[in-house]
């Protein structure tokens, strides 16, 4: 297995990917899950979440997360960015539904932010300061 250079995990996490984040919490293990997000090589993971949501509150907490995608099939890559919250502001519509195009396409993609774009929504960006990288397709 060979690590990624900069460009080409930076590349790889603004591909398509579900994103799983991790984030600490106190006296359990950290919460991971599967979530949307957005990223342009140089910039912030963007996610689109509810304020008040666990994930919302542990990462508020924290100030900061770990982001991992991956390709499930041989040849397996993955890259996994971890770095400090840098906002976390109110949604703005153009944000939720450019995520929510993102994956699924123009008019469902619509349709969802139109149904779950509401005054809870907010915005969180990460700046990755801290990568793992591997890609078997080097060997």
């Amino acid at each position: 297995m060979a690590k990624m250079t900069n460009e080409e995990r930076e590349a790889f996490l603004a591909e398509l990917h579900v994103g799983v984040i991790a984030v600490e919490r106190e006296d359990r293990a950290p919460l991971a899950v599967p979530i949307w997000y957005a990223y342009e090589p140089g910039g912030d993971v963007v996610l689109w979440t509810d304020a008040g949501s666990v994930k919302e509150k542990l990462i508020r907490a924290a100030g900061r997360f770990t982001i991992t995608v991956q390709v499930e099939e041989p040849p397996y890559r993955y890259v996994t960015a971890e770095g400090p919250v840098t906002s976390i502001d109110p949604a703005d519509e153009a944000t939720g539904l450019a995520i929510a195009v993102r994956y699924l396409g123009e008019e469902d993609g619509r349709a969802f932010a139109e149904q779950s774009l509401n005054p809870d929504s907010v915005i969180i960006r990460m700046r990755p300061e801290r990568w793992l990288s591997s890609d078997y397709s080097k060997e």
